[in-house]
């Protein structure tokens, strides 16, 4: 069974889809900060790989997906100092994600599908306003797995779990399985270790990449991030969009 990317398709391909099958999934990621190495884009290019990691997986099961055109402005708070972060409102995020979810709803799709990878504290707040509202509004359901919770989250690499993991080695890896071109390896040799946790230092209240420690907008070890490691935790980010859609099915 084939995975479909929307927008490469015609009107009239969408038309011959088994909608009231198919699982619409949302790659949802940010343009900000990731280090000197990494682009400002890597939330996308990590939560693109995720969407067609789970979307492959989901059509072996016999359940089609077709992937959307990824969400790549989102609040982004945490690295508006940084030149290049865009960051839009939470409550724009909410209202964009209900128009695409009412708009699913009109063409009798299965299942909306979030594939997040961006964990701004604000940014998570408005998605799950996103779920709600659209339950309440009676739309399609929505599958949502917060790999920054339980039990999502215990699915993925030490690294990520000791929140010190915002461009470091969980996210380069990524980054490096999927294109040599998207990380600058010269730089991320050099760099040293950061192991200031950023998922512990939200939980004090700090609300900026350098009060958390951060000041060159990256937590963990890039110098250790390897190709293999990349597709591994593809794999796994897949499996758990997988998981999170196949309960949403059931349910």
């Amino acid at each position: 069974m084939p995975v479909h990317e929307l927008a490469q398709l015609t009107w009239e391909d969408v038309r011959e889809l088994d909608r009231e099958n198919t699982v619409a999934i949302l790659p949802v990621g940010a343009i900000e900060a990731h280090g000197p190495h990494l682009p400002l884009e890597a939330d996308v290019i990590i939560a693109v790989a995720m969407a067609r990691a789970g979307a492959a997986k989901l059509a072996l099961r016999g359940h089609p997906a077709v992937v959307l055109p990824a969400l790549v402005y989102t609040t982004a708070g945490f690295a508006a100092a940084f030149p290049g972060t865009i960051s839009i409102s939470p409550e724009t995020v909410t209202a964009l994600l209900l128009d695409i979810a009412k708009s699913l709803t009109q063409q009798r799709f299965r299942l909306f599908a979030l594939a997040n990878s961006h964990l701004d504290p604000e940014h998570l707040s408005a998605l799950y306003n996103a779920v709600e509202r659209a339950r309440a509004d009676h739309l399609l359901p929505i599958a949502f797995p917060d790999i920054s919770k339980k039990p999502w989250g215990s699915r993925l690499g030490d690294e990520f779990k000791s929140g010190a993991c915002h461009a470091g080695r969980f996210e380069t890896s990524i980054l490096m399985a999927e294109g040599p071109r998207h990380v600058r390896d010269g730089v991320r040799l050099a760099l040293p270790s950061n192991p200031n946790s950023l998922s512990r230092a939200i939980r004090d209240g700090k609300r900026t990449f350098s009060e958390a420690g951060g000041p060159r907008a990256y937590f963990g070890s890039p110098a250790e991030a390897t190709r293999d490691e990349g597709h591994s935790t593809i794999d796994v980010l897949g499996g758990i969009l997988e998981d999170a859609v196949l309960a949403g099915l059931e349910a």
